[in-house]
């Protein structure tokens, strides 16, 4: 094998391919309307109901949470790729988003938002804290207070998890710039007498 080394002086993210959720993160605005947009640095924090994701406070979303206190969290499904990418929509000279008013929503049960429709998965979230000072941007993490998952989508004993998947597939993104569907998966070969 031959290996390219990479200055860490420099942002290396760009160089390589690497594999994450695609979600769409809702926020209430100071009018009372709600933002969606697309994230891709997000994952659960830890093994508890806490969501984080990666935003700078450039950004409306991130205003948006720390003043409201809350936010949602939409995963969007491979036919739902071009619905994800219209909310990266840029926003007008108004700080407006037109698109963002034919997007398909419905009301968040638990915070004050809106959670993108036929989505497979859905979590509101209350602001457990912000933390700063990862060059421009910062990691918002939330207490899930409420989740909702297509009856499709949720793990029971009695089917075969990788039917399962190929029958409602997931969407991934692949930084920079691409998503896959996932339908094809093997089980992971644990170790004997591993747990987490």
């Amino acid at each position: 094998m031959a290996f390219v080394s990479l200055d860490p002086e420099q942002p290396i993210w760009d160089r390589f391919f690497t594999v994450a959720p695609l979600v769409i993160v809702g926020s209430k605005q100071t009018d009372g309307t709600y933002d969606l947009a697309p994230k891709h640095m997000a994952m659960p924090i830890g093994w508890q109901n806490y969501y984080g994701f990666v935003c700078s406070a450039r950004h409306a979303t991130y205003r948006n949470i720390e003043r409201e206190g809350a936010f949602t969290v939409s995963f969007p499904r491979p036919t739902q790729v071009v619905t994800s990418s219209l909310a990266a929509s840029p926003r007008c000279d108004g700080d407006e988003k037109p698109i963002l008013t034919v997007l398909p929503t419905r009301p968040a049960t638990r915070v004050d938002g809106v959670l993108v429709e036929d989505c497979s998965l859905a979590l509101e979230c209350e602001l457990d804290r912000i933390t700063d000072g990862f060059g421009a941007n910062s990691l918002i993490i939330g207490r899930v207070v409420a989740a909702v998952v297509d009856e499709r989508d949720l793990r029971i004993s009695e089917r075969d998890e990788g039917e399962q998947i190929f029958d409602s597939p997931l969407l991934v993104y692949l930084s920079p710039g691409r998503y896959a569907e996932i339908r094809e998966t093997a089980r992971f070969p644990f170790p004997k007498g591993f747990s987490r």
